[in-house]
């Protein structure tokens, strides 16, 4: 055999390692909340602590968090940059807020840049969603987002205190310095308890009806999946007048009730109308309905979008509360809610190498997605503004 085949064999080798990418770590922005007096932040001090000290980039803009009670400083404690304009947040990969951008705002984006937030059926037209096909920016809608389990874990979250905070608006709502009937929502002895009259089974629903309870006032609910009326009346622990969404029962309830909660969610798309304005009509004078579904176009027919500065309008006698992000009203509680769900989503997407393969790997985060790149991915808006949509699973084919 030649020589110089066997001296090869006996010089040192060099030794071939595998080599593993590097980790993608995460540029974050969190804009100041300019519209229908936002109050929360998606983000609060402590989880940018943790996504600081996983190697992620934050950049906030001052005074985002302050209607929070949380100040530049304690955001500065933690690691994040303060930038003192909005076009500077916008640098970022990922932007994150609690009400959708405006067009404005649209306007600092960029392509590939991901959007995470609500998406506020009542307020967004088609323009919001050209404006976004055009910049080509992935954007999730917050309130679609699934977890492991199937459920919707901001909603769900959003939903306990929608709950709480509509049955004790509704108690205020129902006094004469509101215009209300003047009724106490709470029996005392010898006085019948308002009737309350609950639209939906779901977790907003079994809130609001622990606190009726708790008040001492009658609770009626309607659904049309039995399996959640069972359900709340485990949860509750109690037996409920419980009904089918059957328009017969529902009217009969409705023309004697002080209080009407609207709390139906729809998994994608919007809500149903389930009570038409002859129902309203019938109601009471200074009876009072909460439409916490309004953030999905709401469940009542006259219901039209109301802001925090001016929550209430009258229709047929009836006070009429529509606010879409009725959670700000305890901006400090929603935002700390919002970002223990938002920060373990944010550390896995730190650990892969694209927002593609985040999207790729989790059929919860896809189930959000409603722009891609320039295509509109959201069957139900293409629907309603007349713009062609496309299957995300076509345009998301590979992880490689």
């Amino acid at each position: 055999m030649p020589k110089e085949f066997t001296d090869v064999q006996l010089m040192t080798q060099p030794e071939t390692l595998q080599r593993f990418p590097r980790e993608r770590k995460l540029y974050i922005g969190i804009p100041k909340e300019i519209t229908l007096q936002e109050n929360r932040i998606a983000l609060v001090p402590s989880s940018v602590t943790t996504l600081v000290a996983a190697g992620h980039r934050i950049v906030l803009e001052t005074g985002a968090g302050d209607k929070s009670r949380f100040s530049d400083h304690d955001y500065s404690e933690a690691g994040a940059e303060i930038a003192a304009s909005p076009e500077e947040v916008y640098k970022a990969d990922v932007i994150i807020k609690v009400a959708p951008p405006t067009l404005d705002e649209i306007e600092f984006m960029r392509p590939n840049q991901l959007l995470i937030s609500p998406l506020q059926l009542p307020i967004i037209n088609a323009e919001y969603i050209y404006r976004l096909k055009h910049k080509r920016v992935i954007a999730l809608a917050m309130e679609y987002i699934k977890d492991e389990s199937g459920y919707f874990p901001i909603v769900r979250i959003m939903s306990e205190m929608a709950g709480i905070s509509a049955m004790l608006t509704a108690g205020e709502l129902l006094s004469n310095t509101s215009g209300g009937a003047g009724v106490l929502l709470g029996g005392i002895s010898g006085v019948p308890s308002a009737k309350v009259v609950i639209l939906g089974a779901g977790i907003v629903a079994e809130y609001a009806t622990r606190t009726a309870l708790g008040l001492g006032a009658e609770v009626r609910i309607f659904d049309d999946n039995i399996y959640k009326l069972k359900r709340i009346q485990n949860q509750v622990g109690r037996p409920l007048y419980t009904s089918s969404l059957n328009p017969v029962y529902l009217e009969r309830e409705l023309v004697s009730a002080e209080v009407v909660i609207g709390a139906i969610h729809s998994e994608s798309g919007r809500t149903p109308v389930v009570v038409n304005e002859s129902m309203i009509e019938k109601m009471k004078d200074g009876a009072v309905i909460i439409d916490v579904s309004i953030d999905q176009g709401g469940c009542f027919a006259t219901s039209r979008v109301t802001s925090l500065d001016k929550p209430t309008f009258v229709k047929h006698g009836v006070i009429h509360y529509c606010v879409p992000n009725i959670a700000s009203r305890v901006a400090r509680t929603a935002s700390i809610a919002t970002s223990n769900i938002m920060t373990p989503i944010l550390l896995r997407a730190g650990d892969v190498q694209s927002i593609e393969k985040i999207l790729f790997g989790s059929l919860g985060l896809r189930h959000g997605v409603y722009t891609y790149k320039g295509c509109l991915t959201n069957a139900y808006l293409g629907r309603r503004f007349d713009i062609k949509s496309t299957d995300l699973d076509l345009l998301i084919t590979s992880d490689i």
